[in-house]
């Protein structure tokens, strides 16, 4: 059986793309990343994911899947973007995140509220090989929040075409859509094909 390490320390995070792909995986084990957290200094979600990855290949010798995400809002430029997890400050609370994000959009009229996750998928294998695939996720930004599944900005964040808040979702209602699914679905292929 093939080992991969899925390169975050964030238990959500894990918990998510377990349930992404677990099921899609067949002889691949995913674990955990226990290493060093790299320094994520670059400038686009991909840049970071591919620093995730290639620290933990390097840390563990084993395959590792990561990805970046974020929140971009239309009106603040694409902001929190790449800055989402500190976007409240050096404690990465994400709650503060949250706080501060719709305080800024607190004038802003609903219909210039539109916003969209994004997210970076990336793999990278001991011996260099790399692979990225992006994905986005469109919606709004709420004025409160609603529900309490999820986490991070899901419940300030109201997908396209649903009638509840990404918090509001079940785990298999958010991962049949979410933009995490949607860049690791596309790189799954890759990932079976060098690996598979």
């Amino acid at each position: 059986m093939t080992t991969v390490v899925l390169a975050t320390h964030n238990a959500h995070k894990v918990q998510e793309l377990s349930r992404i792909l677990g099921p899609q995986l067949g002889g691949i084990e995913l674990v955990a990343y226990d290493g060093p957290e790299p320094v994520e200094d670059g400038l686009t979600f991909a840049a970071n994911a591919l620093i995730k990855a290639r620290a933990a290949a390097a840390h563990t010798g084993l395959p590792a899947l990561a990805d970046d995400s974020g929140i971009c809002v239309d009106v603040l430029g694409g902001s929190p973007g790449i800055f989402s997890a500190r976007w409240g400050g050096p404690a990465r609370d994400s709650d503060a995140n949250l706080e501060l994000l719709l305080w800024q959009l607190s004038d802003v009229a609903d219909g210039h509220r539109r916003a969209q996750f994004a997210c970076a998928a990336a793999l990278a294998l001991p011996d260099g090989i790399e692979r990225v695939e992006e994905s986005r996720w469109p919606g709004r930004i709420l004025r409160e929040r609603a529900g309490a599944q999820g986490f991070g900005y899901d419940p300030i964040f109201h997908p396209d075409g649903s009638p509840v808040s990404a918090a509001e979702m079940s785990a298999d209602e958010k991962n049949a859509v979410s933009h995490r699914t949607q860049a690791f679905s596309a790189l799954l292929p890759q990932v079976l094909a060098l690996l598979g």
